[in-house]
């Protein structure tokens, strides 16, 4: 994934999550910068497997700590989501 890709995938999930905030790409990688401050998400080198991306919170931040190993884009989400306070959604219901 690019950084481009990252970007835009980061801007539409603000918008369905209903987070008031910008996405810019920086010398982190690709950082959602809010009220809260910023929240930044870089993709890890290859040798690293099974770590894919890398996430930092301002807490993590101000706190000198590392950013968090995160094994998948899917998990990147969730993790970013929840950071940010966003609502999870309805879940869809079929029947």
């Amino acid at each position: 994934m690019t950084l481009g890709e990252l970007r835009d995938l980061l801007r539409d999930c603000l918008v369905l999550w209903g987070v008031a905030g910008r996405v810019e790409v920086d010398d982190e990688g690709v950082s959602v910068v809010t009220a809260e401050g910023a929240f930044s998400l870089a993709a890890a080198d290859p040798d690293l497997y099974p770590v894919r991306w890398f996430m930092q919170t301002p807490e993590r931040r101000a706190a000198g700590a590392p950013p968090r190993a995160v094994p998948s884009i899917v998990a990147a989400l969730s993790r970013m989501r929840n950071a940010l306070g966003a609502e999870g959604g309805a879940a869809p219901r079929f029947g």
